[in-house]
């Protein structure tokens, strides 16, 4: 059994600001994810990680090597552009409400119904894309996985890992957000016991060892 634990990397700047942050636009981490992601790090400390793979974006780099960190400084650590997250074209680092009202439709689609999301007008990264990229990158890592019990961190962001899990479980595209966003410093944990073949859903979006109420800014 391969297992991933799949982390959405700790609160930004922009996060609290309610601004989209793709794959181009970035912003540092606030200092109180710091703590949250040592806390993340308590939760994880008795299992064996064998690898943690990252996007390269800074936000998610800067959590992975802090989650190491915490856990002794010794897992080797991969930056990988397959986990980043969409790229917004020109809404990046934009705000949620001006978005929302010049292109009302297409933030709609995006949040609630992936199926009819049409990135055009934006220039920016459809569902289709990411889900390609970022699945292909999973499956690789459980085939060959030939001990069958390797545990891989996965630190990636809010959109992209939600498309990714949901689409390794093998729901449709139109039902991705059925279940909503992911928190940031929030943990989801996929099993496979066939080399990816299959994916089962351990845990969705756990938070409960940041030992506090969440809001509307912690979650995408």
């Amino acid at each position: 059994m391969t297992t991933f634990y799949f982390v959405r990397h700790g609160k930004t700047q922009w996060n609290s600001e309610g601004r989209y942050q793709g794959a181009q636009g970035d912003s540092p981490l606030l200092p109180a994810s710091y703590h949250d992601i040592e806390l993340l790090a308590q939760h994880l400390k008795p299992i064996h990680i064998d690898h943690i793979y990252t996007s390269p974006l800074q936000r998610a780099y800067i959590t992975a090597k802090t989650l190491d960190n915490y856990l002794g400084g010794t897992i080797p650590i991969t930056r990988t552009v397959m986990l980043k997250e969409f790229n917004l074209g020109i809404l990046e680092g934009q705000k949620f409400v001006d978005a929302e009202r010049q292109y009302p439709q297409l933030i709609w689609s995006f949040r609630h119904d992936p199926s009819k999301y049409d990135p055009t007008p934006i220039k920016g990264e459809s569902f289709a894309q990411v889900i390609e990229r970022t699945t292909n990158f999973i499956k690789d890592l459980a085939q060959n996985d030939l001990t069958h019990q390797q545990n891989f961190v996965i630190v990636s962001h809010g959109a992209a890992l939600v498309a990714m899990i949901k689409s390794l479980l093998g729901i449709s595209l139109g039902d991705l957000r059925k279940d909503g966003g992911m928190a940031n410093t929030g943990l989801t944990t996929l099993i496979t016991k066939d080399q990816g073949e299959n994916f089962e859903l351990v845990k969705w979006n756990d938070t409960s060892y940041l030992k506090r109420d969440l809001n509307s800014t912690d979650t995408v």
